[in-house]
């Protein structure tokens, strides 16, 4: 078929979940990838079929016996996913029949496709940019609703269009200023320094949000690291339990029971929360309960989320009020929450987050009572799901954030230096350095090592 793309060699892989089902599909792309699928397919001439059409048939053997009856799907080039001649082979989903087909294909020239490649190819001719060809990828791992939302985000477009269109407006600027280092001794000015200035501001003003969304993002991403603190016998293993309906941690009155980090995972309002149980916070009574704690520490240091629990029927004011400021003093978004609330009146209460000055989630998770206002309570603190349920832009990609954080302090040099007058090889130079990180960013500027580094990472058959 005559097409202005280059169609590489044809490769096949399976496109569906490894292993024993109904059905399997394989995929074959690249030049010759219909006629090479008809050579084995006994129904219709495969070659004279429209695009995105369906035909059953049989695949057969060199010798004629047949493999399986399969349905074949023709994707005509450029309308397929890699925008290259595309067929997607339908059959019972038996290992040994998947082996032998590829193995007829691999006989008719086709070779096995690498981890990523046809997603690489789609990136390669045109079909998106590198940030939505990464949310394929994000799109097929996404376990829940709120990471499911933010792939799909990026996969139609994301921020990477606007970027692009800045991008082209600032390329047109470092023309214009390198324009005027070939005229240096004659004092010109080519790119006007005001509109300058102006394009600078507005692609910092696009950047922040993207930049500080990014911690929302990655917890979209790989779950809310949430860790629960307090004194022994506050009852965090007990609320865990109670969180996972199951009995995951040990449960007993002696303080100290928890001398390990215990983690599972709870999905609130579509957001993947990791729990983590951890040892009471007190001086330790022996070697292995100071491990324990230092762990705990360490879990909070790298945590999203702190839950302090106290026991609020057995709780020293001062010592709570310290306890508190503390987790304040991390600087940690964190919850407040009194459990044993069937074991104490209104006025304790009252009188408790009075002297805390703000809300306590009040639990008794022995009784499993007040579960859910904790849960709405975590949901509302973490305030991911009100981001991607309105499609607001969400980077939930480290090598996304180090190009935005990298554009935005090379333009804020640029800013700087434009205001205190400096030469305009100076400023050029800011200026391509945020233009190499946009353009590496959206996949403008690529090299070899970057693709194979971000393609190595998908599945077979993606």
């Amino acid at each position: 078929m005559t097409t202005n793309l280059y169609q590489l060699e044809p490769i096949a892989a399976l496109a569906t979940a490894p292993g024993i089902g109904a059905i399997a599909v394989v995929r074959v792309s690249g030049e010759g990838a219909i006629e090479v699928t008809n050579r084995l397919f006994r129904g219709k001439d495969l070659t004279h079929q429209a695009s995105h059409t369906a035909h059953f048939g049989t695949l057969r053997n060199d010798d004629g016996s047949i493999i399986d009856e399969v349905l074949v799907t023709v994707f005509q080039s450029p309308k397929s996913f890699t925008k290259e001649d595309v067929t997607e082979i339908s059959c019972h989903g038996s290992e040994f029949i998947i082996q032998q087909i590829l193995r007829r294909l691999m006989q008719e020239g086709v070779r096995l496709a690498q981890p990523g490649e046809f997603t690489q190819r789609a990136f390669l001719n045109g079909q998106f940019d590198l940030v939505q060809a990464e949310a394929v990828a994000d799109l097929i791992a996404s376990d829940s609703d709120a990471s499911h939302r933010a792939a799909l985000n990026q996969l139609r477009g994301g921020f990477s269009r606007q970027l692009k269109a800045l991008r082209q407006q600032l390329i047109d600027f470092v023309a214009l200023v390198e324009l005027e280092l070939d005229f240096g001794e004659e004092d010109v000015e080519f790119a006007h320094r005001d509109k300058l200035r102006q394009l600078m501001l507005d692609i910092r003003r696009v950047l922040h949000p993207l930049i500080d969304s990014f911690s929302t993002g990655n917890a979209i991403k790989n779950g809310v690291p949430t860790v629960i603190v307090g004194k022994p016998n506050a009852g965090k293993s007990t609320l865990l339990n109670a969180l996972l309906n199951e009995e995951k941690a040990i449960v007993s009155d002696i303080p100290g029971t928890t001398r390990d980090v215990i983690e599972d995972e709870l999905f609130i309002d579509g957001i993947r929360f990791r729990l983590i149980d951890t040892a009471g916070l007190r001086q330790a009574t022996d070697q292995i309960e100071a491990i324990g704690i230092e762990r705990t520490q360490q879990k909070m240091r790298d945590a999203a989320l702190v839950v302090y629990l106290f026991d609020a029927k057995n709780v020293e004011s001062g010592e709570l009020q310290t306890a508190v400021d503390e987790v304040r003093a991390s600087g940690k978004p964190y919850l407040l929450v009194g459990n044993k609330l069937d074991a104490i009146t209104d006025a304790t209460r009252e009188l408790l987050e009075t002297m805390l000055g703000e809300p306590v989630v009040w639990i008794s998770a022995a009784k499993q009572t007040h579960l859910e206002e904790l849960k709405s309570a975590l949901s509302a603190r973490v305030r991911t799901d009100a981001a991607v349920q309105t499609g607001s832009a969400v980077v939930t990609n480290a090598r996304h954030y180090n190009h935005l954080t990298g554009t935005d302090n090379a333009l804020a040099r640029a800013v700087t230096g434009l205001d205190s007058g400096v030469t305009p090889d100076w400023l050029a130079m800011d200026l391509r350095v945020a233009l190499q990180h946009l353009g590496e960013l959206t996949g403008e500027i690529t090299t070899d090592d970057l693709l194979e580094s971000i393609f190595s990472k998908f599945c077979i058959g993606k």
